[in-house]
C-alpha cells in the first residue's frame, strides 16, 4: 500500500513525497480513508507509529475547499501539553507547504495579544490546549460555530487526568454536526465508554493491543535501595555502562525530583537539561531544541515530555521512578524505539514499588526482565511506614541525621524514680479529685454576685449588657444614665 492509493489530494501527496515517505504506517493506512469519508474515528496505536500524520494528512485534503472567517476556526485540535501542540503545528507546516492555510497555536506562556491578531485573520486550523482555548473564548475572542472537524489527541490523558470538565464544555461549544476524531496510544475500557459520548457511529481503528509496548524496545528493571541518593548512584552506573547510548530521557514522577536529579547529574559532569511543567515556555522550548540538536545528551523530564513528543532517535529511556499510573510507562518508553528503530528502557525499582511494578506488568501483559538481582519487596507491600521519609537532597547520606534516627530511646521502665508511670498517673486522676481544687460548677456557685454601679457605656451593646445584670431592671441602671442622643 502506498499513499497515492489512500485518496489524498495531489498537493498532500507532493508534500509527503518531499518529506521522504512512500509507505503509510498501519494506523495511517486504516484511519485516513475513514477520515476522508468524514466518519468519526477512534484510533488506538502504539506511540511512535504515526498517529499525528493519520489525521493531519486527510485534514489538509478536506480543507482545500472553503475559507476561514475571523475568529471562527474551521478545525480544532486539542492537545494535553504545549510541547505536543507545537509538534502538531510543525506537522501542519511540513505537510501543508503547498497549501495557503492559516494555522493558529493557542498555548500558555505566549502573549494573548499576538494570539488575538492571528485569530482575527481567521484560522483554518486551530491547535490549542484546553485551558488557553477557554481563556480566549471567555474573553469573547473566539467563536466556535464554524468548527467542522474536532480532534482530541492523546484521548486517554485528556479524559482520564482531569480534563473531563473542560473537554465536555468545549464539545458543547462546537456544532453537533461536526466530525470527531480521537487518537491515543492507550484506551482503557472505561475511558473508551466516556469517549464514545463524543462520537457518532464511530469507526474503531486499532493496530496493536491497547496499552502495549513496542517489540523493538528492550525493557529491563534494576533493583535499588529506597534512598534518592542511592537511586542517583544506580542511574549514573546505568548511564556509564549503557551500550550504544546516543542520548537519553530520564523520567521522574515529581517536578522537584526533576530539578534535584538534573543538578546532581550536572554536578557529576554529565551533559544534561531539565524539562517540567513549572518552567516558562521559552525555557521549555529552548531545552527541547537543545536536546533535539544534540547539544545536551541527557534530558531529565516529568511526564510532560512523555506524551507524543516526536524526538526520532532517542536511544535510551531511564525511569528514575516507577510511574504512578501504569499507562504512563507505555508513553515513557515510547520515546525510544520509534519508527522501527531499536531502543532500550530501564526502570529503577525500590522495595516500596511492588504495587506499581506489578500494575505495569499486568497492563502490558509482559514480564519485565531484571538486570541483575531482583528487588526484595518491602513487607508492607509498598505502603510507607509511619515516620519513614524520602531520600535526602544530597548525594551522600547525612551521618548526623542517620545517627539520630537510630539512637535508642529509653524504655518506660527506666524512667527516673519518683516519677509516676503513665498508667499510675491516669489512675490517680480517676480515683478522686484533688482536695485543693473544687469542681468548676461548685466554684461558680460559691462566687458572689458582683454589684454593678451605674454603667458608663453609651453604645447599644453596653446597654444590652447592663439590662441583663442591673438590679433595678432598667436598661441603663436608671433614667439618669440614659445617653443624651437617646432621650
Amino acid at each position: 500500500m502506498t499513499f497515492d492509493k489512500l485518496g489524498l489530494s495531489k498537493k498532500v501527496l507532493k508534500a509527503v513525497e518531499a518529506s521522504g515517505y512512500t509507505t503509510p504506517t498501519p494506523i495511517q493506512e486504516q484511519a485516513i480513508p475513514h477520515v476522508l469519508e468524514k466518519r468519526d474515528v477512534l484510533g488506538i496505536a502504539q506511540t511512535g507509529t504515526g498517529k499525528t500524520a493519520g489525521f493531519v494528512l486527510p485534514m489538509l485534503s478536506l480543507l482545500e475547499k472553503g475559507r476561514a472567517r475571523a475568529r471562527m476556526p474551521r478545525t480544532l485540535i486539542l492537545e494535553p501539553t504545549r510541547e505536543l501542540a507545537a509538534q502538531v503545528e510543525e506537522n501542519f507546516r511540513k505537510y501543508g507547504q503547498n497549501h495557503k492555510l492559516n494555522v493558529a497555536l493557542l498555548i500558555g506562556g505566549v502573549s494573548f495579544d499576538e494570539q488575538f491578531r492571528i485569530l482575527d485573520r481567521g484560522a483554518d486550523v486551530l491547535i490549542a490546549t484546553p485551558g488557553r482555548l477557554l481563556d480566549h473564548f471567555e474573553r469573547g475572542k473566539l467563536l466556535m460555530q464554524g468548527v467542522e472537524i474536532l480532534i482530541i489527541d492523546e484521548a486517554d490523558r485528556m479524559l482520564d487526568m482531569g480534563f473531563i470538565p473542560d473537554i465536555e464544555r468545549i464539545v458543547k461549544m462546537v456544532p453537533f454536526t461536526r466530525q470527531t476524531l480521537l487518537f491515543s496510544a492507550t484506551m482503557p475500557p472505561e475511558i473508551e465508554k466516556l469517549a464514545n459520548q463524543f462520537l457518532q457511529n464511530p469507526v474503531s481503528v486499532s493496530v496493536a493491543p491497547p496499552s502495549s509496548a513496542s517489540k523493538t524496545i528492550t525493557q529491563r528493571a534494576v533493583a535499588s535501595p529506597s534512598e534518592d541518593w542511592e537511586k542517583r548512584a544506580i542511574l549514573r552506573g546505568l548511564i556509564d555502562n549503557a551500550k550504544d547510548l546516543k542520548n537519553a530521557i530520564v523520567f521522574c514522577n515529581r517536578k522537584v525530583d526533576v530539578s534535584n536529579l538534573w543538578k546532581s547529574l550536572d554536578k557529576h559532569g554529565y551533559s544534561a537539561g531539565a524539562l517540567h511543567g513549572d518552567m516558562d515556555q521559552s525555557s521549555r522550548t529552548a531545552t527541547l531544541k537543545a536536546f533535539k540538536d544534540n547539544k545536551i545528551k541527557i534530558l531529565v523530564a516529568s511526564d510532560v515530555a512523555a506524551r507524543g513528543l516526536d524526538i526520532p532517535d532517542v536511544s535510551h529511556v531511564f525511569n528514575f521512578d516507577v510511574p504512578v499510573n501504569a499507562e504512563d510507562y507505555v508513553h515513557r518508553i515510547g520515546r525510544t524505539g520509534r519508527a522501527g528503530r531499536e531502543g532500550a528502557a530501564f526502570m529503577i525499582v525500590t522495595p516500596n514499588d511492588q504495587r506499581g511494578f506489578e500494575d505495569i506488568e499486568k497492563l502490558i501483559v509482559e514480564t519485565i526482565a531484571w538486570d541483575g538481582e531482583p528487588v526484595e519487596w518491602d513487607e508492607y507491600g509498598g505502603k510507607r511506614r509511619r515516620g519513614a521519609k524520602r531520600g535526602g537532597k544530597a548525594d551522600k547520606p547525612d551521618e548526623r541525621k542517620r545517627g539520630q534516627k537510630t539512637r535508642a530511646k529509653p524504655d518506660r521502665e527506666e524512667e527516673p524514680a519518683g516519677k509516676p508511670q503513665k498508667a499510675e498517673r491516669s489512675a490517680s486522676k480517676t480515683e478522686a479529685p484533688r482536695e485543693d481544687r473544687a469542681p468548676k460548677r461548685e466554684r461558680e456557685d460559691r462566687s458572689p454576685k458582683r454589684e454593678r454601679g451605674p454603667s458608663r457605656n453609651t453604645g447599644r451593646d453596653a446597654g444590652q449588657k447592663d439590662l441583663e445584670i442591673s438590679d433595678k431592671g432598667h436598661a441603663f441602671g436608671g433614667e439618669e444614665n440614659i445617653p443624651d442622643f437617646l432621650r
